[in-house]
């Protein structure tokens, strides 16, 4: 199927967003309470996920530039495993897509009890106040991926105002006391570090959004590389900043039993007025980051489409350059998760859902890292020694990295990732049918 005419596409800013908005979300709101526990360790933490995120966000950058194909992860692990190995990734994303839609959505439903203490009581109230953002943003998206790109370099902007407000004004109430000991947990140094690895490592997961929407960014050789290397890099500095201002305003005890620590941290620094700062600040953090997760729901199983491994509906776009059936039928699932897990409460809709989400955005990462290996493997004739070690060490570097975070999610959600990603397997074999009906059909032709 020949690509429409591209219009003008997302360029550096907006694609750097992307990365940046689809990195912090609503789980950063939450992390330093989850760190309280270990200490000054957990800083220690945080630079070894910042690097083996930066290994990842490097995978992707080099692929970016060799392959700057509609679908990003799906694109490099059809190319590197074929057909299969492309609609495994692809399916696996797309269940990501759908189930971080519906955290994120919820995610704000929660943060908007600041403001509507309502929200939390009521299961249709809720429900409702998850709703319209996603199919507010939906709409957008469908208006166009230009409109949705600038929405995204808005609340993106928005959402690391207030986080900077309390790393700065932060260290004018720092204890440094609040360190020490400096592991606390009474664990082996490698086991605490293990742990707050672990945690820390999810807030890095969307490294690769610049990746996906490949034929609507201008110049995707080399926007994309630029755009994930600079989103990740930004997105490491203000986590490991803003972690470290928080815990040092707030006593380890208190913040770990906080469920707002940023909000009591502002509170602590300008009073009740900054507690509402931080409220609305993680709203839109959950906002803007929804609107990058809706934009790529669309442009993944258009990929797949036009590979024929989803119905050709999904390849379809509007005059407008939006794949609007593929981001409805994205939404209709979401919304269809929020309905069925909404009487658990907001927390439990929430956890339940991000379980969901997790090991199908880390098969990507394992995928994409054997391909990166695989095709310096391929070019290694051509490249010196020194640089082709460099390649294989942070491919190699890459893949563990993300083994460790799928070891490191618990049984539970292995588990429920496997069914999920099995789940696909009947949707492939009637696809492949389809195809080789229409290749026998073809043929008969000639």
């Amino acid at each position: 199927m020949p690509e429409p005419p591209t219009r003008r596409g997302l360029g550096l800013w907006m694609c750097t967003a992307l990365v940046l908005g689809n990195m912090i979300g609503s789980g950063v709101f939450l992390l330093p309470a989850s760190l309280a526990p270990f200490g000054g360790i957990s800083i220690l933490g945080w630079l070894v996920s910042a690097g083996g995120a930066l290994c990842l966000a490097l995978v992707f950058a080099r692929l970016g530039m060799r392959l700057p194909r509609l679908g990003g992860p799906y694109a490099y692990a059809r190319e590197g495993f074929g057909d299969f190995g492309g609609f495994w990734v692809a399916w696996s994303y797309w269940i990501s897509m759908w189930t971080t839609n519906a955290a994120l959505a919820v995610a704000f439903a929660s943060y908007s009890t600041v403001f509507w203490p309502g929200l939390s009581t009521s299961p249709i109230l809720g429900a409702a106040a998850a709703l319209i953002p996603l199919w507010l943003l939906t709409a957008v998206n469908v208006a166009g991926v230009r409109e949705a790109g600038g929405v995204q370099l808005v609340t993106t902007v928005l959402k690391v105002l207030p986080l900077a407000a309390v790393a700065l004004f932060g260290f004018f109430t720092f204890e440094p006391g609040h360190f020490v000991p400096f592991n606390p947990t009474g664990d082996s140094p490698m086991l605490a570090l293990s742990s707050t690895v672990t945690l820390t490592l999810w807030a890095f997961l969307g490294l690769e959004s610049g990746t996906v929407p490949a034929s609507d960014i201008h110049d995707p050789k080399r926007t994309i590389p630029r755009a994930t290397m600079l989103g990740t890099s930004l997105a490491a500095a203000i986590y490991i900043i803003c972690t470290v201002a928080v815990m040092g305003i707030i006593a380890p005890a208190e913040l770990a039993t906080s469920t707002a620590p940023f909000a009591d941290a502002a509170g602590r620094i300008w009073g009740d007025w900054g507690r509402w700062l931080m409220g609305a600040g993680a709203a839109i953090s959950a906002f803007g980051a929804l609107n990058g997760w809706v934009l790529l729901s669309g442009q993944l199983p258009r990929a797949a489409a036009l590979d024929g491994l989803l119905p050709a509906r999904f390849a379809g776009l509007t005059g407008r350059g939006s794949p609007a059936f593929g981001l409805i039928v994205s939404s209709v699932i979401s919304s269809a998760l929020i309905g069925m897990n909404y009487t658990r409460g907001l927390v439990e809709a929430f956890t339940f859902l991000i379980l969901l989400a997790t090991l199908a955005t880390l098969m990507p990462y394992v995928f994409s890292s054997m391909t990166e290996l695989w095709i310096s493997l391929r070019e290694g004739k051509a490249l010196s020694r020194g640089r082709l070690a460099s390649q294989l060490s942070v491919s190699i570097v890459a893949f563990l990295y993300s083994l460790w975070a799928i070891a490191g999610s618990g049984q539970e959600t292995v588990f429920w990732g496997f069914l999920l990603l099995i789940a696909g397997l009947p949707v492939y074999a009637v696809m492949r049918r389809g195809f080789s009906a229409g290749e026998a059909s073809t043929g008969s032709l000639d």
